[in-house]
C-alpha cells in the first residue's frame, strides 16, 4: 500500500532523540546506545509501533528497538509510542526506532549485540516464488539472524499468509531452529491482549482470518 507523505513526519523524526537515521551507526554497540546492559528485543518491520507501545512502557528491563524501512512508519511509531508512555507516566527510555532495511541488516547487527529476541509481526509474504528470498523467515535471512541472535535466543513470527506460515517452518527447520511453538490459529488457545494487538492484525482478526504463530528457538 502506498503512504501518502505527511510533512509533519520528518521534522517530528528529526526531533526526537531515540531516533536513529543512521542503520550503521550502532552495530556492535547497541547495548552502549542504551546506556545499559539489559536484554536486547528487535522488531524488524515495526510499522506504526503498536506492538512496541503495547509492550515497552510494562518492561523496562527490557531494550526494545524498531526497525522499519519506511521513516512515515517510523514516524507514527513516535507518536504512538509518546502516547503509551505519556500514559504511563514516564518518559521513553527504553526504545529506539531505526531506519533499516532488512536486506542489510548486517550492517546494522554484529554478534556483539548478542539480541535476545527477534520479532516479526505481519511481514510482507512476498508470494510469488521469485521474490521468497525477500521473506524475513526465509533461510537466508534465519541464518543472517544468527549472527547477532543468542544461543538461546527466539524469534516470533505471526502471519496471515497460509502460505508463508507453511514455508516458514520448513526455513526453520533448514535453518538449524528448534521450533518450541507452533500455532495455526493462535488466539483458539491463547488469550487476546488487547495492549499488543497490532494494526494488521486487527484487521485480519475482524475478517475472521486466524493468525499464525511460530516461536523458534536459536
Amino acid at each position: 500500500m502506498r503512504l501518502r507523505n505527511r510533512p509533519w513526519a520528518a521534522p517530528e523524526l528529526a526531533g526526537c532523540s531515540y531516533y536513529v537515521s543512521d542503520f550503521g551507526r550502532y552495530r556492535g554497540r547497541w547495548r552502549e546506545a542504551f546506556g545499559n546492559d539489559n536484554t536486547i528485543w528487535l522488531e524488524i518491520g515495526c510499522g506504526k509501533g503498536l506492538y512496541l507501545s503495547g509492550m515497552a512502557p510494562s518492561h523496562p528491563e527490557i531494550n526494545f528497538i524498531g526497525a522499519d524501512i519506511k521513516s512515515l512508519m517510523l514516524a507514527y511509531a513516535r507518536r504512538n509510542l509518546e502516547s503509551a508512555f505519556e500514559e504511563a507516566g514516564k518518559p521513553v527510555d527504553n526504545v529506539i526506532l531505526l531506519s533499516m532495511d532488512a536486506e542489510r541488516i548486517l550492517s546494522s547487527f554484529s554478534e556483539d549485540d548478542q539480541v535476545g529476541k527477534i520479532i516479526l509481526n505481519f511481514s510482507n509474504p512476498w508470494p510469488k516464488p521469485p521474490h521468497h528470498k525477500r521473506r524475513l523467515t526465509h533461510t537466508r535471512q534465519l541464518e543472517n539472524y544468527k549472527s547477532f541472535l543468542r544461543k538461546g535466543g527466539t524469534v516470533e513470527f505471526k502471519t496471515d499468509n497460509d502460505g508463508l506460515y507453511r514455508d516458514s517452518l520448513e526455513y526453520f527447520a533448514e535453518a538449524g531452529y528448534s521450533i518450541d511453538e507452533e500455532c495455526f490459529d493462535y488466539y483458539a488457545s491463547h488469550g487476546i491482549d488487547p495492549a499488543i494487538i497490532t494494526e494488521h492484525e486487527e484487521k485480519f482478526m475482524d475478517m475472521g482470518l486466524p493468525i499464525h504463530y511460530i516461536r523458534a528457538v536459536l
